[in-house]
Order: C-alpha cells, then sequence, then structure tokens
C-alpha cells in the first residue's frame, strides 16, 4: 500500500549512515513525517539540528545533551528548592517574605521567577483542552521532585504558596484583546492536580519553559511559548519508543530551544519593526496577497482587516491556535523541513485566505473578523498545503 511505501521511504533515508538532509526535508515537505515508528520525533530531531546527519553520533550527542538538561534541572529548580524548603517554618511560612521590598532581600529574584511562574502555570494548565493528553500522568516523572522524602519545594508547591493572584492578560503586546487568547478549555478552568508522586504532561512543559526562561533573561517567558512547546512535548511523549518517551522532557527542551533560536525575535516587542521582527512578517504576508489577489487584498484594505487582527497570532505561534493537534503537527512536518525558515509559513497563510476569499469578498467588518479569527471550520487542510506549494512556484516572497 501506499502508507508502507512511504513508510518504507522513510525508513530507507534515516537507516542511511550519514542522512541525505535534501531528500528528507523534501519528503517531510511532501507528504508529512509517519508518527509510526518514532519516524516524525527522529525527522524533527534532524530538521531543527537538534540532531547530526551522521547516524553514528546520535546516541552520543544525546546523551550528551540529556546530561545538560539533569544540570539545568539541579541548578534552576532542584538546589533552589531546596533552599526554600529549609527556608519554611514548621508552619508552611517562608522566614524572609517574597514581598520583602529590600532589593538585597534573597527572596527579590524568587519574587520575579513566582510572578513568571503563576503565568506559566495559568498557560500550561489550558494547553490543547480538546484532549486529554496534557492531564494525564507522565510514566516518567522527575523523581528528585516528587519523592515524598524529597526536600525540593517542586514547582507545584511554589505555585500554591504564591499570594500572587495575578489575572491573565487579556491584551497582548499591540493592545489588542483577541490576539493571544489560548482556546477556552471545554471543561472546567482548572486541572485537577493529580496526587503526590505523580506528575501531569502539562507540569512537565511547565518546567521546560521555566528552565528555558531562567537561561534566556533577555526574553525570558512570553506568553504563547507554550503552544509552540505544547506540540513539540506531546509529539516525543507519545511516541512509541520507550527511550523517546523516557527523554521526552530534555530532548523536547533543546527542540524548543532549537526553534526559538529562529521564531524568537518574533516574541520580542522592541524587534517588532525590524527585519527579523513579527511586523516584517506581517508586511510580506499583506505585500504577497496584493501580488496574487488583488480584490481581496483591497476588501480587507477597505474594512481594516489589519494583519494584527489575525496573522500576529498565525505567524507567531506557528499555526499551533487555528487547527487541531494532528493538524498542527502535519503543518509543522512542512514547515520545519523549508530550508528557507519559516517563508513557507507565509505562503501558508497566504493560502489560508485565498480558501476564503469568496466569503472575504461578500462579508461585512464584523463577519470576516470572526471568520478570519475562527478559520479552521473554514478549511480544508489538504488543499492549503498543496495551495502554498504551489505558490512558492508561483511568486517569491519580497
Amino acid at each position: 500500500t501506499t502508507n508502507n511505501k512511504r513508510l518504507q521511504d522513510f525508513e530507507t533515508l534515516l537507516e542511511s549512515d550519514v542522512i541525505d538532509l535534501k531528500a528528507l526535508r523534501k519528503l517531510c515537505f511532501l507528504s508529512g513525517c509517519p508518527h509510526e515508528n518514532s519516524i516524525r520525533s527522529r525527522c524533527w530531531k534532524i530538521l531543527l539540528n537538534y540532531m547530526p546527519l551522521e547516524r553514528n553520533k546520535w546516541k552520543e550527542e544525546l546523551r550528551k545533551q540529556r546530561n545538560l538538561y539533569k544540570q539545568y534541572l539541579q541548578e534552576m529548580i532542584i538546589i533552589p528548592g531546596k533552599k526554600m524548603k529549609s527556608k519554611e517554618l514548621s508552619s508552611g511560612e517562608l522566614c524572609d517574605h517574597p514581598l520583602n521590598p529590600n532589593p538585597d532581600s534573597e527572596w527579590s529574584e524568587t519574587f520575579k521567577d513566582n510572578e513568571m511562574l503563576v503565568q506559566i502555570d495559568k498557560d500550561c494548565r489550558r494547553l490543547c483542552p480538546d484532549l486529554s493528553f496534557f492531564q494525564q500522568a507522565t510514566e516518567f516523572p522527575c523523581d528528585d521532585l516528587l519523592n515524598a522524602m524529597s526536600d525540593v519545594e517542586n514547582l507545584r508547591k511554589r505555585v500554591e504558596h504564591c499570594a500572587l493572584q495575578t489575572e491573565t492578560v487579556s491584551k497582548n503586546r499591540l493592545g489588542i484583546t483577541v490576539n493571544m487568547v489560548t482556546k477556552k478549555r471545554s471543561q472546567s478552568e482548572e486541572y485537577a492536580l493529580l496526587p503526590d508522586g505523580k506528575e501531569a504532561h502539562w507540569e512537565v512543559v511547565e518546567r521546560i519553559l521555566f528552565i528555558y526562561a531562567k537561561l534566556n533573561p533577555g526574553l525570558n517567558y512570553v506568553q504563547g511559548m507554550n503552544e509552540i512547546l505544547g506540540p513539540i512535548y506531546y509529539t516525543l511523549a507519545s511516541d512509541s519508543d520507550q527511550d523517546c518517551r523516557e527523554f521526552a522532557e530534555a530532548d523536547s527542551f533543546f527542540l524548543f530551544t532549537c526553534l526559538m533560536g529562529e521564531t524568537r525575535d518574533f516574541f520580542i516587542k522592541t524587534l517588532d519593526d525590524s527585519a527579523c521582527g513579527i511586523g516584517n512578517q506581517m508586511r510580506k504576508l499583506t505585500d504577497l496577497l496584493k501580488k496574487l489577489d488583488m480584490p481581496m487584498w483591497q476588501q480587507l484594505q477597505d474594512q481594516e482587516l489589519r494583519p494584527q487582527f489575525y496573522a500576529f497570532r498565525w505567524i507567531t505561534l506557528l499555526l499551533s491556535q487555528e487547527f487541531r493537534l494532528p493538524d498542527v503537527l502535519r503543518i509543522w512536518d512542512s514547515l520545519f523541513s523549508d530550508p528557507n525558515r519559516f517563508d513557507f509559513l507565509i505562503y501558508l497563510c497566504c493560502a489560508m485566505l485565498m480558501s476564503i476569499r469568496a466569503d472575504v469578498l461578500k462579508n461585512d467588518f464584523p463577519n470576516n473578523m470572526k471568520l478570519l479569527q475562527r478559520i479552521e471550520s473554514s478549511i480544508d487542510l489538504q488543499y492549503v498545503l498543496s495551495k502554498a506549494r504551489e505558490l512558492t512556484q508561483l511568486v517569491s516572497i519580497g
């Protein structure tokens, strides 16, 4: 069958002594990566430059990186967590209060961390609400943090202790309330916490994001990063291969870091209008639409439907909020295999706009706004992918 042939093509490529990157990219780009036999996990690790092309180096490289992550875990969470635990009085109160305004207070950094942690916690609890996966217990919890005898204050306890009640930010940095809002949870807003000794997948994602933010103080944590990490972690943690699942936390951290290395400028407000910032990406999209479909471009102009209202989220979050998870994974197969990193994303967004052309031309402003912000229901993903591929041949992005 076609699927067996496709699996065979991937296996042949992935079993070569040196991976033919060009051939791998082509295969992932055109047909997407199968989830079977760890194919998608392996392909993403190669496409995002986490694993080298020489197959005999994989084992050693992964071992090195996973040990490095262990070290980060120690430095960022376990050692500070031990300190915190030892500073607790028998009443559970902290002896030097986090709200102590003295800048020399040991807690000034902790206070900043806690503010960030509360935001990460809120965002991670709401990951992929239509899937139960993130609420389920991981089969490989972090023993150093969860062992009942552990003398470490873990992130869950820190969030419980955190007296800070921060409201979910309803506006993003452009002052637009609709942009970064995560899909609404269908059931109750909060996930039930699992009993001591177990941890849910969303808690693992929270830990990865916290460590990433601590290691990247210039960027820190920005709302929406959880939506980029979620599909990566899901792919590795639901893999059929036990080794891949066992080290999903460490590997996801590095894959996320590799990906953020290429898209982090989208998250930096001060770069919005620079050549590498999100503003420029949105301009590329409107310029492309203008070249390809003047009447539609004109309609969006006339109705003042600026790309900030819809494309900001599409581009920053790599379409992870516009489609259901299986479709996001398929889109990312093509995105990660694009050698002109993320030019294909602009073609995809343009193809999405063109696929709703008839509606956009006849709708008024409110209906178009609604359509652009809930685009998934009006779109056939296969059509959009092949249309985007066709556009890459037709016209180049300026």
